[in-house]
């Protein structure tokens, strides 16, 4: 399995709440994707025609990044296992995943997310009882940024955008972020109306 780590060097997104406002250059396609509350994976298989798969990239304890550990109120010297993925969706790469999950959350119920493999983490998110999710966080993302250059397949370049938000299932935390890639599918769910 391929190896990445992220440098000192690394450029972070800058996160910032998502109150369903419009924002410069995001379209309403975008938005209805960024917005979305329920199962990404479900979405994508809808829009593949239930042609859907995940691809792991990596899988590895290590230190999450400065943004990461804030956002999950973790300590600078804090380990957690990473889970980055591509999301395929009628035979093409739609989203860039990177999941961070504490040590905390690691044992009972939840051990199994360590052991995923390639299964989608949304199946098993959507399907606890005690998940509950926080407000959506966007943010307008750099392909060439050595944060998610290796995430971003040949070919797409410029700005996408990505969202985050942190889970928690029994009160334990972790945190999920979402790259999306063009071309997307088209949304096929309920639209957000936003505010002018």
């Amino acid at each position: 399995m391929k190896r990445f780590s992220v440098g000192k060097s690394a450029v972070e997104p800058r996160w910032r709440i998502g109150h369903g406002s419009r924002l410069a250059g995001l379209s309403d396609e975008m938005a209805a994707w960024l917005f979305d509350v329920g199962s990404l994976t479900k979405r994508l298989r809808r829009a593949g025609g239930g042609d859907f798969r995940v691809k792991l990239l990596s899988q590895q304890f290590e230190r999450p990044l400065l943004c990461e550990r804030r956002a999950l109120g973790l300590n600078d010297r804090a380990v957690a296992l990473v889970r980055q993925v591509h999301l395929h969706c009628a035979g093409e790469i739609k989203v860039y995943a990177r999941s961070v999950m504490p040590l905390s959350l690691l044992h009972g119920s939840s051990r199994g997310l360590a052991r995923l493999g390639g299964r989608p983490l949304g199946e098993m998110l959507f399907r606890d009882k005690s998940m509950r999710r926080s407000p959506m966080q966007i943010a307008r993302i750099n392909t060439g940024d050595l944060f998610y250059r290796w995430g971003v397949p040949n070919g797409v370049t410029g700005q996408v955008w990505g969202r985050r938000s942190v889970f928690r299932l029994s009160g334990r935390p972790l945190l999920v972020s979402e790259i999306f890639l063009p071309p997307l599918p088209k949304y096929t769910g309920f639209r957000i109306k936003y505010k002018v």
